[in-house]
């Protein structure tokens, strides 16, 4: 029987391109699901912070996509976001646009397809701390 079941994930962030592991919140909620076989769909309810997969490590996590972040969208560029709204995170803006807000994992046999070296992160761009909400919606049967 195909069924939609709907999960919300919400995650305590630092901002200022805090990377987060989200991987065991979206198993978790896989294996409550009781599914075998469909799609996990992750939608971050947001517009400064992003979804993706990476291997997560501390060099990379820690450093590199920050580093690489800064080179794309510099925090102290000149943004006009920031001259319309008074206010500091038009490079964050930029960052979640280019990252996205939502990823699609395939699961069969209740697991995550994901590769030995893959994980699902959060990235928050923004210059605050926040409580970030993810909708994790998981189709299948």
């Amino acid at each position: 029987m195909y069924m939609i079941i709907n999960e919300e994930i919400s995650i305590k962030t630092r901002g200022n391109c805090h990377v987060i592991d989200i991987t065991d919140h979206v198993t978790e909620r896989l294996s409550r699901s009781k599914l075998s076989n469909g799609c996990v769909v992750l939608f971050h309810v947001g517009s400064t912070a992003g979804l993706t997969t990476v291997e997560y490590e501390h060099g990379l996590a820690n450093h590199d996509l920050a580093a690489a972040f800064e080179k794309i969208a510099p925090q102290n560029g000149t943004y006009q976001h920031e001259q319309t709204w008074h206010d500091d995170n038009g490079h964050a803006h930029v960052r979640a646009t280019l990252v996205g807000p939502s990823l699609i994992v395939p699961f069969r046999d209740g697991q995550l397809t994901l590769g030995t070296w893959q994980q699902i992160i959060l990235i928050d761009f923004d210059t605050r701390t926040r409580t970030r909400n993810i909708i994790c919606q998981i189709t299948g049967e």
